[in-house]
């Protein structure tokens, strides 16, 4: 694919989705809603045209991981309060670790169970699957904050687990990815070594992107009139030295980078703030936008007749790990000392709010071709992100309204 294609191709889409976004407004809808729907017009009327844009499945993984990753992660990091993060960081991570771990094999299980095919499904494929579904993301609610007043700490809430989860999402696919590209890797899975090199792989991102953070810090503070670019190079310098060099979490690397320079630059001017938060979302709102494109175009109709049943088994089992992590992580964090419990009306739109959207999408377009069962396990995440964007999100608004009006919130 000729690099004046790609080009083209990215203008296209960057051109559909600012012509999407009002009419998303329109209708109520999320705007990753419109553009997965759009994506999907613009392929079938390529399709029917004889229109080949030359984008392969191998172009995917590069896309997701060295382009999209990296902005979505850090402009989410960045973009955080840290120390209303630090107050709410106990049920923070109790949803982003243990429970994202429990959420994993509930889901994988009831997959496996319910599937019945070990040869078309394994159990690592499940495994994968799993992973890739509990992936949250805040957007339903951070969308509906625009029209209704919503407390800061349920935002901070859902918007902390979501970075922490994306972040620990991304290390176990690629571990178990890793595990499954293994020949006899499921009959010689073992989890205490799992566990120490998802830990390794976790800390080193962690500390990478600390480094890329204060190296960044100091520019800052030397080179603040080129703010924007320093803090580019420092997400996705630290991203790729994780990721290529090093072999750790990249993504680890992105998060803990944003997350210090985000607190460095609080100290600084308010222009220079508002100026990066501007640059961020900019960045991220392109990286969003041509993420579900992509998917939309990808979606077939195929799966629907093939994998019906399957898209429906995920969106169960989705809906109930989700039910469970919520709920049990609030029961956990009332029996910790010093913790401000976490009330029903905050789990309820926990629950109906934690719907699988941008992470959820660039890993299954990242699935390799060579994994048993991928095209199940990329129509099953394509059918449990558009339940979430098409029935769950629709709902955040009059059930928020509805708390709201009850005096729950």
């Amino acid at each position: 694919m000729p690099l004046s294609a790609v080009v083209l191709l990215f203008m296209a889409m960057l051109l559909a989705a600012l012509l999407l976004e009002p009419l998303a407004r329109r209708l109520r809808l999320p705007l990753s809603a419109a553009l997965v729907a759009g994506g999907f017009a613009g392929s079938e009327l390529m399709v029917g045209l004889g229109i080949d844009t030359g984008l392969r499945w191998h172009h995917f993984h590069d896309l997701v991981f060295y382009v999209f990753l990296p902005a979505l992660i850090f402009q989410s990091a960045f973009s955080l309060d840290a120390r209303v993060l630090l107050r709410n960081l106990v049920p923070i991570l109790l949803l982003a670790l243990p429970m994202l771990l429990l959420a994993t094999l509930l889901t994988a299980g009831l997959l496996f169970l319910t599937i019945a095919s070990p040869q078309g499904f394994p159990w690592l494929t499940a495994l994968v699957c799993g992973a890739l579904l509990s992936a949250t993301d805040p957007v339903a609610v951070t969308e509906v904050a625009r029209r209704l007043p919503v407390p800061r700490r349920l935002i901070t809430l859902m918007e902390g687990e979501s970075l922490f989860n994306d972040a620990t999402t991304v290390v176990l696919f690629m571990l178990l990815l890793a595990i499954a590209a293994t020949p006899g890797s499921e009959a010689a899975l073992d989890p205490g070594a799992a566990a120490a090199e998802f830990t390794r792989l976790v800390l080193g991102g962690a500390a990478v992107g600390a480094l890329a953070g204060v190296l960044a810090s100091l520019l800052l503070r030397w080179l603040g009139a080129r703010a924007s670019i320093i803090t580019l190079l420092a997400a996705y310098a630290g991203y790729l030295i994780a990721e290529t060099r090093i072999g750790v979490s990249g993504v680890m690397a992105s998060l803990a980078c944003g997350l210090i320079i985000s607190r460095s630059v609080r100290g600084a001017g308010a222009q220079q703030r508002q100026q990066l938060d501007l640059w961020w979302k900019q960045l991220g709102w392109i990286a969003n936008s041509a993420l579900f494109l992509l998917a939309g175009a990808t979606i077939t109709l195929s799966m629907f007749e093939q994998r019906w049943l399957a898209m429906l088994l995920g969106i169960a089992a989705a809906l109930l790990t989700r039910l469970l992590g919520v709920w049990a992580a609030g029961g956990l964090t009332s029996l910790i000392p010093a913790q401000e419990s976490i009330p029903t009306a905050y789990r309820l739109m926990m629950t109906l709010g934690g719907i699988r959207g941008a992470v959820t999408l660039a890993l299954a377009l990242s699935l390799p071709v060579e994994l048993e069962g991928w095209w199940t396990v990329q129509s099953i995440a394509y059918g449990v992100v558009l339940f979430s964007l098409f029935v769950q999100s629709p709902l955040v608004g009059p059930l928020l309204a509805a708390l709201q009006k009850r005096g729950r919130l």
